[in-house]
């Protein structure tokens, strides 16, 4: 307790022998305390809601960059989609009628002869695929007798053909003439365009 006493004093004489410098001191800590206070502080505060404010900038700039990329993206993607279906409308399906017999008459003809098979009874029928569609469904059914290799030989090259042709069913059974003979009866179909509706 007498510390403290005797302190007090000798704040008391450093203070009134050091005037000139205390009170100077005493302005510049009060002057300093104020300069942060109205000053320092709120500007820092403004440069740290500047910086959020930037940061939340960048966000937004980055998602719509993102959503701008998946934009291109999609529109370059439905472009090629539609030009890969013109190509298929074009260049893959028969482009009318007429090709299409041709394809089913002709050619499946010509393929069960190289395959060494018997072609027998063929029967077509066509459907458009929808109303407001502009393509039409043609479903052939032909019967074919022959050896099972034969058979395997006409399938593969009827897959790996450039014509297109859907094998829809095909139901084997076993040949009444000769011995090891099957018959085939095969259920295909191809597309093709028609006038717009």
């Amino acid at each position: 307790m007498t510390g403290s006493a005797h302190g007090l004093p000798l704040l008391r004489r450093i203070t009134s022998e050091h005037r000139r410098i205390v009170v100077p001191l005493g302005i510049a800590i009060v002057v300093n305390v104020l300069a942060y206070a109205l000053v320092v502080y709120p500007l820092s505060e403004r440069v740290a809601n500047i910086e959020q404010r930037d940061l939340a900038s960048e966000r937004a700039l980055a998602q719509a960059r993102q959503e701008h990329t998946l934009a291109t993206a999609t529109l370059t993607g439905k472009d090629q989609a539609a030009k890969e279906l013109t190509v298929f409308y074009t260049d893959v399906l028969p482009e009318d009628l007429t090709e299409a017999r041709r394809l089913t008459h002709l050619r499946l003809a010509q393929l069960a002869r190289q395959s060494n098979l018997f072609y027998g009874h063929v029967s077509t029928q066509e459907d458009p695929l929808g109303r407001d569609s502009t393509l039409m469904r043609m479903t052939i059914e032909m019967r074919l007798a022959g050896r099972y290799a034969d058979m395997r030989s006409f399938i593969h090259e009827l897959e790996s053909s450039a014509d297109f042709l859907v094998i829809d069913d095909l139901a084997l059974s076993e040949g009444t003439e000769e011995r090891g003979t099957l018959e085939v009866t095969l259920q295909l179909s191809t597309y093709y365009r028609t006038a717009a509706p």
